[in-house]
């Protein structure tokens, strides 16, 4: 439909509907869950880079032209206020310490630095979920950007890190998780399809007296290894699962815990 004919049915409706309550916002799409996970990978490992970097460092910078890390975490936090405001109408409250110089910010306490670019990804994060689908050519571009800086970003500080003989969290292995024995009949009841976003599902199988999980949009199944009677986690990877049962007993829904984010999913069948 011409955006025209969008803004003459709009000015149409009657004047009592201004007066109601807004509209709930959609759940994201399948297409949105999968800028937000990129998003969740890359803002969890920048956060984890400069938690771990000592405070000392943060004036650290391999040659003088390039930044400090100080000031690239200063820089981060105001470049994804800014992408991320365009995503809806939501924007942040800047204050006078949002205003000073960059130079001045880059030399903030590491775990002021660190605690703002935390915010700022908490902000980008609900930007993106209250998109619900994606269908405008803008809003593909700035989450392209969004996405891109971080990568960016996150391969500079990485870059950093290794000057200073330190290990990037990618690049560290996973924490060891120790699997335990459950019966076929313990793990029976959790076999289903989980719907995690409008058009992505997660389909739990058993096979051969172990659970299995494949999401619908690609990727080979998953086993899932025990770690308590509900708890199950992903051999070399960072995903969890936890299944959740209702006041009857019966499992309902599942939570997916993954780059720093707790996802339910609710049981369809």
């Amino acid at each position: 439909m011409p955006r025209r004919a969008l803004i003459v049915l709009a000015l149409a409706l009657p004047s009592v509907l201004a007066g109601q309550s807004p509209p709930t916002p959609r759940a994201p799409s399948a297409v949105i869950v999968q800028f937000v996970r990129f998003a969740d990978i890359f803002g969890s490992r920048l956060v984890a880079a400069f938690d771990s970097i000592p405070a000392s460092r943060y004036d650290y910078r391999p040659t003088p032209p390039q930044q400090t890390i100080g000031y690239i975490a200063q820089h981060l936090e105001d470049a994804n206020y800014g992408l991320c405001e365009r995503l809806g109408s939501s924007k942040h409250h800047r204050t006078a310490k949002d205003l000073l110089p960059d130079t001045v910010k880059a030399q903030w306490p590491k775990d002021t630095l660190v605690a703002r670019l935390e915010a700022s990804l908490r902000f980008c994060d609900a930007a993106m979920e209250r998109l619900g689908t994606l269908e405008s050519p803008a809003v593909a571009s700035t989450l392209l950007a969004f996405e891109t800086d971080l990568a960016e970003h996150y391969s500079q500080i990485s870059n950093y890190m290794r000057l200073l003989g330190m290990v990037p969290p990618s690049a560290l292995p996973p924490p060891v998780r120790t699997a335990i024995e459950l019966p076929a009949s313990a793990l029976s009841p959790y076999v289903g399809v989980y719907d995690l976003a409008a058009g992505m599902e997660l389909d739990v199988t058993l096979r051969n007296g172990a659970l299995f999980v494949r999401s619908n949009v690609g990727g080979s199944p998953a086993q899932l290894w025990p770690e308590s009677n509900s708890d199950f986690f992903v051999k070399g990877a960072d995903a969890q699962v936890t299944f959740v049962r209702d006041t009857t007993g019966a499992v309902s829904s599942l939570v997916l815990h993954q780059f720093g984010r707790d996802r339910p999913a609710r049981k369809r069948r």
